[in-house]
């Protein structure tokens, strides 16, 4: 768990609609306007997919991973819309995720912290391309990319 973010729970939740327990970011702890986003969520140990993926040997399903990913993508986005002071309206972003390219090397378990990175690589109107990495420590667990799509 990192002590030093500058965004928590708070925030992410002005943002991003989700909530928990399918929220699986937990704070931001490095923030590019139009560039990159780092978060980071804790994996603990009584998350509730951890009861019966797998029994006896727990792991973050991929799709976890990947939705974990999509969402810090989706949060980058409502940051730099808020430093760029474009208004979001009253509601929250309505994103959804288009297409997902992600490869995985090594499973997250009970304990670790995720750090999840997003890069900005091309906007097309309200469609968002991504590279996105999810590390364990210094190993990344999984890479690819994203491509989240605005419903206007």
């Amino acid at each position: 768990m990192t002590n030093n973010y500058i965004y928590d729970i708070p925030v992410i939740e002005e943002i991003l609609p989700h909530r928990r327990p399918f929220l699986f970011v937990d704070r931001v702890i490095n923030f590019k306007a139009g560039e990159k986003i780092i978060a980071e969520k804790d994996l603990l140990p009584d998350e509730s997919f951890f009861a019966g993926h797998f029994p006896g040997q727990p792991i973050m399903p991929g799709v976890l991973v990947s939705e974990a990913l999509a969402q810090t993508s989706g949060l980058f986005i409502g940051l730099t819309r808020e430093k760029e002071n474009i208004s979001m309206g009253k509601d929250k972003m309505n994103l959804f995720l288009a297409n997902v390219d992600i490869k995985f090397f090594t499973p997250a378990k009970p304990g670790d912290t995720l750090r999840l990175e997003a890069t900005i690589k091309k906007e097309y109107g309200s469609l968002f391309l991504f590279k996105v990495v999810a590390f364990v420590g210094t190993n990344p667990i999984a890479k690819g990319t994203l491509t989240l799509s605005e419903k206007k």
